[in-house]
């Protein structure tokens, strides 16, 4: 997430570069190690099913058990084994984020409507039947993802929904994450991670149903493996780190803006996170306040790497300049602590998600407590796509159907429009209903 030299061209004046990340600052490329064992591990399940699962669930992931599938007694047994607040601060997550896929769903409408006289045409919503929801849990186990995944897709009206998540506490699944997937209404949770989670679920060696739609974050080889099954099954992004960007004026608290820098930083040392500033004080002080706060920082060795790799800081010298920056960049989450939050809101147009104002920050939604999805484009995907929403397991599918007295309407023009392109078959269809109207009684 950093601007090239073209793209400052393009911005022109007005913009000075504090910080940009080192090196060439560029996405992380494909690693073709990556690609290639990926691509091993697809085939040999797709052959040997179910076996070629178990064997990679052993070898990857430590796992011991005989079948793969958590037991009901274990996933139900999850929520005695967490503290009260963490299952309080859980179902109010996965509440908030019901709730506004719900609104989502409700703006989302079957219509049906004559175009011309005699034809009437419609669009239905339609739930696809089968979803995987893939729960990381790795180094840190990310428990709001059931609530954007699982959950969304219980409101879209998804039939099935198979999760899995990798074996991360004494070679079973973490009990937040089974906790998780249990109030979201998963069908089944199965401890299995990677690649091989992946291929069991788009291939139906989990439960004997193929999913429709593969869903959730997960590391390189997740991302690879969505990509490679990616048309076989459809898929919410191609996402790689996660990333955040800042847009601040001479308002903003230095060491909240740092904070919220390295807050997603944390994530991992690829993270990109950038600050667009119309401040020359924000631009000393935000470099300052980043290194006091790493100094007792637990995950510094993560988020300082991030920082000092793939962080940025552009100074510019008017909100527009600012504006147009972001709308370069189209970062994953975007922040906006600056006055005139209306104006921002108009301006900006590429971004996976907007945090507008001091009191709206990118970890509420990461936990799920604004209720929005995070599961959202990186890598400037954000200029032509948007994250995971209820949309995400709905097919917008359109239908018709005509009256004999609007044949003509359409048939003489597709007569017409076929005899050019010399697509007789295509005259002929139209033809012969001219033809059946045309005859006498």
């Amino acid at each position: 997430m950093h601007l090239s030299d073209a793209d400052k061209v393009k911005i022109g004046g007005g913009l000075v570069v504090v910080k940009e990340p080192a090196g060439s600052g560029g996405p992380v490329r494909r690693d073709p190690e990556v690609v290639a064992k990926v691509s091993e591990m697809l085939g040999r399940i797709e052959r040997e099913g179910l076996d070629a699962v178990l064997r990679y669930a052993v070898e990857l992931d430590g796992y011991e058990g005989r079948s793969l599938e958590v037991p009901a007694a274990e996933v139900a047994r999850a929520a005695d084994q967490l503290p009260a607040a963490l299952r309080e601060a859980l179902d109010a997550g996965a509440e908030r984020t019901r709730r506004f896929a719900g609104m989502q769903r409700a703006r989302l409408v079957d219509f049906e409507e004559e175009v011309v006289p005699g034809v009437v045409c419609g669009q239905r919503f339609i739930p696809v039947d089968n979803v995987g929801a893939y729960l990381p849990a790795g180094r840190f186990p990310l428990l709001a993802s059931a609530f954007m995944t699982v959950g969304v897709a219980r409101v879209a009206g998804v039939r099935n929904v198979v999760s899995a998540t990798p074996p991360s506490l004494n070679g079973r699944p973490h009990p937040a994450v089974l906790y998780a997937a249990s109030i979201t209404g998963a069908d089944s949770v199965h401890a299995v991670g990677g690649v091989q989670a992946l291929a069991a679920m788009a291939f139906g060696l989990l439960d004997g149903e193929p999913a429709d739609v593969i869903v959730g974050a997960g590391n390189a080889y997740v991302a690879e493996a969505k990509r490679q099954l990616y048309g076989r099954v459809g898929i919410d992004v191609l996402a790689g780190p996660s990333e955040v960007a800042v847009i601040a004026d001479d308002t903003a608290d230095a060491a909240l803006v740092a904070s919220d820098l390295l807050a997603q930083a944390e994530h991992g040392p690829t993270s990109p996170a950038g600050l667009a500033t119309t401040s020359e004080r924000l631009a000393r002080e935000v470099p300052r306040q980043i290194e006091k706060q790493l100094a007792g920082l637990a995950t510094r060795d993560i988020a300082g790497a991030a920082w000092r790799d793939h962080g940025s800081i552009y100074l510019v010298e008017d909100r527009e300049t600012a504006a147009q920056v972001m709308n370069i960049l189209a970062p994953e989450h975007l922040e906006v602590l600056a006055e005139d939050l209306d104006w921002w809101l108009e301006a900006l147009r590429n971004y996976g998600s907007l945090f507008l104002g001091t009191w709206s920050t990118v970890v509420y939604a990461d936990k799920g407590m604004s209720g929005t999805n995070h599961v959202l484009p990186t890598a400037r995907g954000a200029r032509h796509t948007g994250g995971l929403s209820v949309a995400g397991f709905l097919k917008q599918v359109t239908y018709q159907r005509a009256t004999r007295e609007s044949t003509r309407i359409q048939a003489e023009p597709t007569v017409a429009v076929s005899d050019f392109e010399a697509l007789v078959a295509h005259r002929d269809s139209a033809q012969l209903r001219l033809d059946l109207i045309d005859a006498p009684e």
